[in-house]
């Protein structure tokens, strides 16, 4: 389901484990991401854009766009 999370964590040649550390948890919570098996929180979905430099939508593949949006310079603290 989550098949960008795959590809793009190939792209920084990382396996799950070295992923899920990234994250702070485990490989198998990590694994049950990229399979779809459990959804992605929040929280994490908004550090794997950080980490990845892309989209929210890219990475839940609603855009082929990977860029993030421009951060809204009337926003402080973002």
């Amino acid at each position: 389901m989550y098949y960008r999370l795959k590809e793009l964590r190939d792209e920084k040649e990382l396996n799950q484990k070295q992923m899920g550390e990234i994250l702070g948890m485990s490989q198998t919570g990590y694994s049950k991401y990229e399979t779809g098996e459990n959804d992605i929180p929040t929280p994490i979905l908004l550090k794997l854009s950080a980490f990845h430099n892309a989209s929210i939508d890219y990475i839940l593949n609603a855009t082929d766009v990977k860029q993030p949006y421009p951060r809204n310079k009337y926003l402080k603290n973002t």
